[in-house]
């Protein structure tokens, strides 16, 4: 604690009067961020600093493993964050961001180590499809490094089939005022990937050409006789194909 009563000690010293205005306007005019960031707990990857956000950029909820629970009448945190982003502050952006070395996807894996977890073990519920698909579709005999690298790519593609559950979510997407995201930080390389929807894979956020979205914004009305005169064929957003063995490695 004394690192961080030091940390606390030194924002109020010097680092907030030079910023006091800031946060004066932020109470003034309430927050406005545009994202939704969904990411691990881990204490290795913070999504303020690996995107350079300040104070009122990011709505950041964080939990063991980048998990969406899907949609149900349970009350949950993830679930109330997702639905408070989409409906009062009207985000235009969701992002699942998973991680490298993610001790989630390691218990996830490995489940005799959960034994005096059972918390934990029944959250990663949410994650044993990303489990199952690696174990099914990819090869056998992989690295346990790779295996679990795979997991841990695979569980955001799976996270954003949950998302789309929720019923505040489809129905952003479906008036084409959302988009979503599925991004991986590499600890190691501070390289960031991202899933792109078309391609079904992950791929290397480049600033020249852009950032991959896993579902672009379009409109869509399933039902001919009330879609308007844009939503033609290519107006219906498409979630990206179903992974393959090795569809999501990084190129």
């Amino acid at each position: 604690m004394d690192g961080i009563i030091q940390g606390l000690s030194n924002f109020r010293g010097t680092v907030f009067p030079g910023q006091q205005q800031m946060y004066q306007r932020l109470v003034r005019d309430g927050q406005q961020p545009k994202a939704l960031m969904i990411a691990c707990a881990d204490s290795r990857v913070s999504p303020e600093h690996i995107t350079q956000s300040g104070p009122g950029d990011l709505f950041v909820c964080r939990n063991a493993g980048n998990i969406v629970p899907p949609f149900s009448q349970q009350n949950g945190g993830v679930s109330s964050a997702i639905e408070y982003a989409v409906v009062a502050l009207g985000v235009l952006d969701i992002v699942i961001c998973g991680h490298s070395d993610c001790g989630a996807m390691k218990g996830l894996m490995n489940a005799e180590a959960l034994g005096n977890m059972p918390n934990v073990a029944a959250w990663l519920r949410h994650s044993h499809a990303a489990k199952q698909i690696v174990c099914e579709a990819y090869p056998e005999g992989m690295d346990p490094k790779e295996r679990h690298r795979a997991v841990a790519l695979e569980n955001v593609v799976v996270q954003l089939n949950h998302l789309r559950t929720h019923p505040s979510v489809a129905t952003a997407l479906a008036r084409g005022k959302l988009r979503l995201h599925g991004w991986f930080f590499e600890i190691e390389s501070g390289q960031v990937l991202a899933y792109c929807g078309e391609r079904g894979r992950f791929i290397p956020i480049d600033e020249a050409t852009g950032v991959p979205v896993a579902q672009a914004s379009a409109s869509r009305i399933a039902t001919p006789e009330f879609a308007g005169p844009h939503a033609g064929p290519h107006a219906s957003p498409q979630a990206g194909p179903e992974p393959i063995p090795h569809a999501i490695a990084a190129e």
